[in-house]
């Protein structure tokens, strides 16, 4: 994929360091891949299309349109690694109905804390509709930024055979960027679909896709993705 839009929020000296220093080879795709789909939830989406700024009176951790132009990409990225008989691998948030175990969030995010959760009309950490979960998907519920921490999710890709996983979802800078870096660590050949994931912050977005994109993971558009789908073994 052409990084040329995500490399406008950098300097010169900063293009140039990074030229320099080597990093930002191809890592290639592996043989039996998984989808992931991060925490693409209504608290992330919101419950509609509409102005970042005003989705985020009812949902403060919406993306805005942001989230449901990546929405879209996801829902033709389901239908071909369902259709390829590949894994798809949902995550989301799960925790105690009284909020207890929110943690850490609740230092760095004021709406996390007690009494401070606007009333909505539906289960904040539900994924939206559109790309509502099949019977044989994998649902790993999580609690903090990547999918692998303090969850069943490695195991589950020994068990499926998994040599790679294809990222999307939200926030780039945020559960995305920190799944990748923990799958990278694992030693799992990563792609991140660009125009599938979706940040709240068009900067940390676009600074995110190049900062993986140079240490820790492929870059790929949907329609890449799409085409390279006939070489993958069904599981």
């Amino acid at each position: 994929m052409d990084l040329a839009p995500f490399l406008k929020a950098f300097s010169e000296d900063d293009l140039q360091t990074m030229a320099l220093a080597g990093y930002g080879a191809p890592m290639g795709l592996g043989q039996r891949p998984a989808l992931m789909v991060i925490d693409a939830t209504w608290a992330f989406c919101g419950d509609r299309r509409e102005p970042l700024r005003e989705a985020l009176v009812r949902w403060p951790n919406a993306c805005g349109p942001a989230a449901w132009d990546a929405v879209d990409h996801i829902a033709l990225l389901l239908s071909a690694f369902r259709a390829h008989e590949r894994p798809v691998i949902y995550t989301h948030g799960a925790w105690r109905a009284d909020r207890w175990d929110l943690g850490s969030w609740r230092w760095k995010h004021v709406p996390s804390r007690p009494g401070a959760q606007p009333m909505v009309d539906r289960d904040p950490d539900e994924v939206v509709t559109p790309l509502s979960p099949m019977p044989t998907d994998l649902m790993i519920g999580k609690q903090k930024p990547s999918a692998f921490f303090g969850t069943p999710l490695q195991s589950h890709l020994t068990l499926l055979g998994c040599d790679s996983l294809i990222v999307t979802g939200g926030t780039t800078s945020g559960c995305v960027r920190a799944t990748v870096v923990d799958a990278f660590s694992a030693n799992y050949r990563v792609a991140v679909i660009a125009d599938a994931c979706f940040d709240r912050n068009q900067t940390s977005h676009a600074v995110s896709i190049v900062d993986m994109s140079a240490k820790y993971a492929d870059i790929l558009s949907t329609e890449e993705m799409l085409a390279a789908m006939p070489r993958f073994a069904a599981s």
